[in-house]
């Protein structure tokens, strides 16, 4: 763990303040089995690009949760070959166009198109591969200010800032579709006995419906972006979330911290969490 804060630091201070430098992202991450598990059924995989000098470009970062279900081997099989389809299927279609700074011309999906069809493709390889299985799958794209996500399941992406931490995705699971529907209270559906009853999933079904997002980021350039599986927010409340987000260095130590917490609350599933925050260099 890192160390903790003291009065004087403010973790969203940024250092280069008026400066004219590139942007690039600060990225933290950490998965653990948890302490009742024997093995780990998530797969995070990142990338994150920053280029700099006279001509810099948009940072861009790529952010894959995945968390697999159907077994011992079913679920690492599941959330394994879901989170590198999606990742291969996007660099195919993104990164060369990023690298070469070539703007995305009509014959080209929209980029929340094209996150939408490589989670298709994720569910088409893993229905094949892994009969029985399936996975969660949890996706951000974060370039420039914008971040464009793809979802399916019940991993959660949370955008904080303002001092306020916001679920952008909604879970695909049964007692979310209860909540909708007025049958049980949020504080209910918490200690659900069927909480992880998932009723959309990668890889149950040739077809899926996949839920995608843009969201525009701050323009002051303070945000945390948070990824995590249901082992995070299942053992912890929204308010111990945002405290992590809030008090915290680093991403990586916001993450260090949720792990720890999850454990200590003693949670019974896998713990992966990922967080991304916009990053300043002297020009």
């Amino acid at each position: 763990m890192g160390a903790r804060l003291t009065k004087k630091h403010d973790p969203h201070t940024n250092n280069d303040k008026g400066s004219t430098g590139a942007r690039g992202l600060r990225v933290g991450r950490a998965s653990a089995v948890g302490p009742v598990r024997d093995h780990n059924e998530d797969v995070l995989l990142t990338l994150e690009i920053a280029q700099l000098g006279d001509r810099p470009a948009e940072p861009l970062g790529l952010f894959v949760l995945a968390d697999g279900m159907g077994g011992h081997q079913s679920g690492e099989q599941a959330s394994t070959i879901a989170a590198r389809v999606v990742t291969h299927h996007l660099l195919s279609e993104i990164l060369r166009s990023y690298l070469l700074n070539e703007q995305r011309d009509a014959s080209q999906s929209p980029l929340n198109e094209a996150l939408s069809d490589a989670v298709m493709a994720a569910n088409k390889a893993v229905h094949a591969q892994v009969p029985g299985g399936g996975t969660t799958l949890t996706c951000a794209l974060v370039l420039g200010d914008r971040a464009y996500l793809a979802h399916v399941g019940d991993s959660r992406a949370y955008l904080f800032a303002d001092n306020r931490l916001r679920q952008i995705t909604q879970d695909h699971s049964l007692v979310d579709r209860l909540v909708e529907l007025g049958q049980i209270t949020p504080s209910e559906a918490q200690h659900h006995p069927q909480r992880n009853i998932l009723y959309r999933a990668v890889g149950q079904s040739e077809a899926l419906e996949v839920d995608t997002y843009v969201e525009t980021l701050p323009s002051s350039g303070k945000y945390r972006l948070l990824l995590c599986c249901d082992g995070v927010w299942g053992a912890m409340g929204d308010e111990q979330i945002a405290q992590a987000l809030r008090t915290a260095a680093t991403p990586q130590e916001v993450c260090d911290r949720l792990i720890e917490a999850s454990i200590t609350a003693g949670g019974k599933d896998n713990i992966t969490a990922v967080v991304v925050e916009p990053q300043h260099y002297p020009g």
